[in-house]
């Protein structure tokens, strides 16, 4: 039996086909997403519910892309220093591990969608921190040097986030964004914070130093922001990056 050569598949075929299967990917946003239209007069609110519907799944994870845990925040070291001279304090807090950020809600979304440019501002009820700490120095006229434990209850965080990305195309012919620039600040309405099993510490200076720390809560969380904000900075652009690198932009926006 005579066999028919079979005619080659022309290159744009090929093309039309593998563009209208990128197509057909793009157009299923997953469980997780929610996707606005750049032309919507509203899609700066469009956007507000898309983030908040994505960290409803962030909080519990979302293994298809590869994050199974967003808690807790972990920061390195930070250090403070109050007064000057040999007996000024100092105190480093290390293994810092920070829980309920997760628990975010996205209050107001501003985008500039051909820049890539967006701010955003979230509220976070309460976050609780926890650390290793040593100190040196002098404390209230007493000496304050000794290791142990830090907690903090921090109420009422808000956070203003800005961020400048651009646009690259993947493997799989869809789009996906590069983080250019992150700012962030916040603020914390109460707090309340304090040391414990502290080495070699009498009950007195142990109670003297809680008592300062809570007195002054605002004004050692001021000196321990720029690093915090520095930080948590470097965290936020590095998480963000990972979203965006496993979220194609034509999830978000269409």
């Amino acid at each position: 039996m005579r066999m028919r050569s079979m005619t080659p598949v022309p290159v744009a075929v090929l093309a039309l086909v593998a563009g209208m299967w990128h197509l057909s990917v793009a157009q299923q946003a997953p469980y997780y997403m929610h996707r606005c239209q750049r032309d919507d007069p509203q899609v700066n609110d469009c956007l507000q519910y898309a983030a908040n519907k994505l960290t409803k799944y962030l909080r519990d994870g979302i293994p298809e892309i590869g994050i199974d845990d967003v808690e807790p925040v972990v920061v390195d070291e930070i250090a403070i220093a109050l007064g000057s001279g040999p007996d000024g304090y100092r105190a480093t807090f290390k293994n810092i591990e920070a829980f309920g950020v997760s628990n975010l809600t996205f209050v107001n979304v501003r985008s500039d969608i051909d820049t890539l440019q967006f701010q955003m501002t979230i509220d976070i009820p309460k976050i609780k921190a926890r650390a290793q700490y040593k100190s040196s120095g002098v404390l209230l006229l007493l000496k304050a040097s000794g290791a142990g434990d830090y907690w903090g209850e921090y109420d009422g965080v808000k956070s203003k986030i800005y961020f400048k990305a651009s646009p690259y195309q993947g493997d799989d012919g869809l789009t996906y964004l590069t983080v250019d620039q992150t700012k962030m600040d916040f603020s914390v309405k109460d707090i309340k914070m304090g040391v414990e099993n502290v080495v070699n510490q009498n009950a007195i200076i142990h109670a003297a130093m809680n008592l300062f720390i809570n007195t002054n809560a605002q004004e050692l969380l001021k000196e321990m922001k720029p690093q915090l904000r520095t930080k948590l900075t470097e965290h936020l652009h590095d998480f963000m990056q990972r979203l965006f690198d496993r979220i194609p932009f034509e999830y978000w926006l269409e």
